[in-house]
Formats: C-alpha cells, sequence, structure tokens
C-alpha cells in the first residue's frame, strides 16, 4: 500500500496541485491585503469616512464603539464589513481567475484537423466508403479497386 501510495503522490498532477494550492494560498493573502489596505480605505473615506471592518450590529442591543470592544465583552455581532470585504475580495480572486484562464485560452493552439481520406460512392448501394475499400461495409459487394 506504501508504494501505491507513493506512485500516487509522485505523479505530476499531485504535485501540480499541491503548487497550486501552496501558490493560491499566498494569493489569497495578497488579495486580502489590497482589499482591507489599499482598496477598502478610499471608499470608505468616499462614503463618509467608514471603516469597514467595524461595521457590524449586536444582537443584544448594547452600543460599542468598536468591533473589538464588543468582542471583547462577548457580545454576538453580525459583522457585516468584514462580509462586504470577504465579496470584493472573491470578486477580484474571481475577476483575477477570469483573466488568467481567457489568457490561457488564447495561448493555446487550434488542433489541426485530420485530413479527409478520399471517399467514393459504391456502385451497388450508394454508401460512402474509402477510396481504398475493396468490399463494402454495407452490401459487401466486391468492388473494383481504382
Amino acid at each position: 500500500m506504501w508504494k501505491e501510495f507513493r506512485e500516487f503522490a509522485a505523479r505530476g498532477n499531485v504535485i501540480d496541485l499541491a503548487v497550486a494550492v501552496v501558490i493560491g494560498a499566498a494569493f489569497g493573502k495578497i488579495i486580502t491585503s489590497l482589499v482591507n489596505d489599499i482598496v477598502m480605505p478610499p471608499i470608505g473615506m468616499a462614503l463618509g469616512r467608514v471603516d469597514f471592518k467595524n461595521l457590524f450590529v449586536t444582537l443584544t442591543g448594547q452600543q460599542f464603539a468598536s468591533l473589538a470592544d464588543a468582542q471583547k465583552a462577548g457580545a454576538p455581532t453580525i459583522n457585516y464589513g468584514i462580509f462586504l470585504n470577504t465579496i470584493l475580495e472573491f470578486l477580484i480572486v474571481a475577476f483575477v481567475v477570469f483573466l488568467l484562464v481567457r489568457q490561457i485560452n488564447r495561448m493555446k493552439q487550434p488542433v489541426p484537423a485530420a485530413p479527409e481520406k478520399p471517399v467514393r460512392d459504391c456502385p451497388f448501394c450508394a454508401t460512402r466508403i474509402p477510396a481504398a475499400a475493396t468490399r463494402c461495409p454495407a452490401c459487401t459487394s466486391e468492388l473494383a479497386t481504382r
């Protein structure tokens, strides 16, 4: 069983998948930083100095100055600002993946069509058959070779 597992793990696809997961995790951290540190602050400024990380609703009805204060007090909260950040992160990642796949598809060479083999009609049943055929597969008549 160990040998079979080692062969499975050594296949190119498994190693490629592992590399993709590691790079994807690092890419996710970059996108999180992009959204939280670069994109959302100007949007927050444009919307009247809103800090999206501190947009929340407490389910107890108490008022807290920040999300950290509410969490420190143990109050249950709905963190819709963090949710908005996460949605924006997803949209950015989805758009980048779309662009990447689009470029990869453009770089792929179309598979050349197989050359057509010469054909002729069977003189007995009018079925299309290869030109080199000596017997018709439909009516089994013997054909003269050309």
